[in-house]
């Protein structure tokens, strides 16, 4: 038995499937927290292949490399430096669990399952996973250490069952995905799991970005007294070391970094660039390019794309008909000056005309309208994937929230692209971020100090300038009614009656509820994007495309 205990804990950025990268990464930070005296390191959920893995965790070769992976590390803890506690998929009797392990002396010393199994928003677990039994602790360098994996902390009866078993701390292993205000959440959590067992709790969250998803990190430590020991920053890979002593009452972590986790408009601005960050880096793509049209939801995906990679990755590219204005000319140059990144001018009036010949025999005799307007929007989603295609750089697409719910965007046009790390933001949101950014210099970017956007961007009303005089609110209502009633809408999954209540129009309420609803299929054809609410496109809301039904507001 021992008083004394450092433990190392990692919050680091895996990649899904690179099970080698992934095992490298582990054995460094062991290395890492060898060299700084631990004697125990704790990774991830799922850390050797990265989370979440989703049905590629069924392919047998997948669980054969994930395995070997697990008996290489094993055998490398035979020097006498750490023990290791990691994350990995491991199959049993036929049965495929969602894995901790405990690896020592050149061994697999213990596993343990997760018991609770998330099957909501984004989750999907016991599509690919069995549910563990419970689990008792294991026995670390003397000290018995519970480990339930993140879902299983959500609830009490797996931490009760540790507790009974003699656990005399816990060390949590998460992949929990950033959401807004998720942190306090988070805390709120832990402590409850303290009050009920009575035992310290170390939370070690994944960071990184994993297609839609991004996590934040944000590790903490908890003592028994509810008192925070040790809170590591977010959106920060670091590898923490802990120190523990065994007292009177039982194990005490000593007091150690209180850092500052942020929260608001800044920690949304972080979620954004840190899930484009990696999207891109992760799959290997040279940089980005985007159509800036001096509007500004392409001014504030330009400067997150800045942020995230760096101006010299960057390409923006206006593409100007004879609506655009002379304000959106100037201003498109005057942000790409601002974010010093590559700018070229690729006017549309040819290709849009060639367009217009060749179905003006088909189309004789009919009014000009949302077609001709399309054609516009289609041709620069056409020019832009041939500059994507000819240099490589992922083509990034720039719709909001609010145009995506309403279908206000076109589909082979300006919803073209690869990624959109706005996706998940409402319109009224970016005007937020943009002002924000502005004024704010966020940590780890890197884009310039001082104004990305030029502020007539911000303060000119939106417009998508398709036809003479065009403004966004000849098609929609203001953008913060229409922000809160989809709010209310996706969300918060409420009806009409309720939405009405709130103060908003019935017959506005319908048509936005229907708009909603049949853009369906445009959002089955978006980009993916990072998910910032608590109910994003694609991996939240699941709804059918065909669909029949409309709230009746009885």
């Amino acid at each position: 038995m021992t008083d004394k205990l450092r433990i190392a804990l990692a919050q680091l950025n895996p990649v899904v499937g690179d099970i080698a990268g992934n095992l490298q990464k582990a054995v460094e930070a062991r290395r890492a927290a060898s060299v700084a005296g631990a004697e125990l390191i704790v990774f991830t959920e799922l850390f050797l292949t990265g989370y979440p893995p989703e049905d590629l965790v069924l392919k047998p070769a997948f669980q054969r490399v994930a395995k070997a992976a697990v008996e290489d590390l094993a055998r490398q803890t035979a020097d006498g430096g750490p023990a290791v506690l990691i994350g990995a998929p491991w199959a049993e009797e036929g049965k495929l669990y969602n894995a901790v392990l405990h690896l020592d002396r050149g061994e697999i010393k213990g596993r343990r399952y997760k018991v609770h199994l998330p099957n909501y928003s984004v989750f999907d677990e016991p599509r690919v996973f069995a549910s563990g039994p419970m689990p008792g602790p294991f026995s670390i360098r003397g000290v018995r250490i519970g480990a339930p994996i993140c879902e299983d902390i959500w609830y009490p009866d797996v931490v009760e069952c540790l507790e009974e078993s003699g656990a005399e701390l816990l060390l949590v292993p998460n992949g929990s995905p950033y959401e807004f205000n998720k942190p306090d959440a988070r805390l709120q959590l832990a402590l409850s799991r303290i009050r009920e067992s009575g035992l310290p709790l170390a939370y070690v969250n994944q960071l990184g970005g994993q297609d839609e998803l991004v996590f934040d990190g944000g590790s903490f430590v908890l003592n028994a007294d509810f008192s925070l020991a040790l809170q590591m920053p977010a959106w920060e890979e670091k590898i923490t070391c802990t120190d523990w002593t065994r007292g009177e009452k039982g194990w005490v972590c000593a007091p150690g970094e209180k850092a500052l986790v942020e929260e608001g408009d800044e920690s949304l601005y972080l979620a954004v660039v840190q899930g484009l960050r990696d999207y891109v880096k992760k799959n290997r793509f040279p940089g980005v390019v985007l159509g800036l049209s001096g509007g500004i939801d392409s001014a504030l995906v330009a400067a997150i794309a800045v942020d995230a990679l760096g101006a010299d990755k960057v390409h923006c590219v206006m593409l100007p008909y004879r609506y655009t204005s002379s304000e959106s000319l100037t201003d498109a140059e005057a942000c790409a000056k601002l974010l010093g990144v590559r700018y070229d001018v690729v006017p549309i009036e040819e290709p849009v005309a060639g367009f217009t010949s060749a179905l003006e025999k088909m189309f004789e005799g009919t009014q000009s309208g949302v077609t001709e307007e399309n054609l516009q929007s289609r041709t620069r989603g056409v020019v832009l994937m041939a500059i994507s295609n000819k240099f490589g750089s992922m083509l990034l697409t720039t719709g909001n929230k609010s145009e995506v719910s309403a279908g206000y965007a076109t589909i082979y046009g300006d919803m073209n692209g690869g990624f959109n790390p706005i996706k998940d933001l409402y319109k009224s949101r970016v005007f937020k971020l943009s002002n924000w950014r502005n004024t704010h210099m966020p940590k780890g970017c890197l884009g310039p100090e001082g104004r990305v956007i030029p502020e007539r961007i911000i303060t000119r009303p939106p417009s998508a300038e398709l036809r003479p005089d065009q403004k966004d609110e000849d098609s929609l209502p203001p953008y913060e009614v229409m922000d809160d009633i989809l709010h209310c809408l996706i969300e918060e999954e409420m009806s009409v009656t309720d939405i009405v209540a709130r103060g908003h129009d019935r017959d506005l309420v319908k048509r936005i509820e229907h708009l909603l609803y049949i853009s369906e299929y445009k959002r089955r054809q978006a980009a993916p994007g990072v998910k910032v609410t608590k109910r994003n496109f694609g991996r939240d809301r699941r709804y059918p495309i065909v669909n029949g039904f409309r709230d009746q507001d009885l």
